[in-house]
């Protein structure tokens, strides 16, 4: 069993930071579950493209405000509290924070979990 608390992640090589965003990694692949489990907050006014080309990635909001937008289709879909989001597709996507957004994100295949993203927004796969 693996039982972890946030303040353990808070400054711990699972407290991964970018320029406007921070991921804290409970499950990565070390611990052999097969996906990562984060929590993820997004600052507000962040305007971020992503696309996950190696990874699936869920995600549910449980804070904040802002918008997620399919890149290849225009499609924009709002997001508060209590919505959830998944990038079946490996779906490049902009995301977009009006309010300080939290949260809580599934990747599969799990991630080392020291990524962070490159130049197109994704993570790579580890070799």
């Amino acid at each position: 069993m693996i039982v972890r608390n946030i303040n353990d992640l808070i400054g711990s090589s699972r407290d991964i930071r970018g320029e406007v965003w921070s991921s804290r990694r409970f499950l990565v692949a070390d611990d052999n579950v097969g996906f990562t489990l984060t929590e993820t907050t997004v600052e507000a006014g962040a305007d971020m493209t992503l696309w996950y080309k190696h990874h699936i990635e869920a995600n549910y909001v449980i804070e904040g405000t802002g918008e997620v937008e399919n890149a290849e289709t225009g499609e924009v879909f709002p997001l508060v509290a209590g919505t959830t989001y998944t990038l079946d597709k490996n779906d490049k996507h902009h995301l977009r924070a009006f309010t300080r957004l939290k949260l809580v994100c599934v990747f599969n295949p799990a991630l080392t979990g020291a990524e962070v993203h490159d130049k197109d927004g994704a993570y790579t796969l580890p070799k």
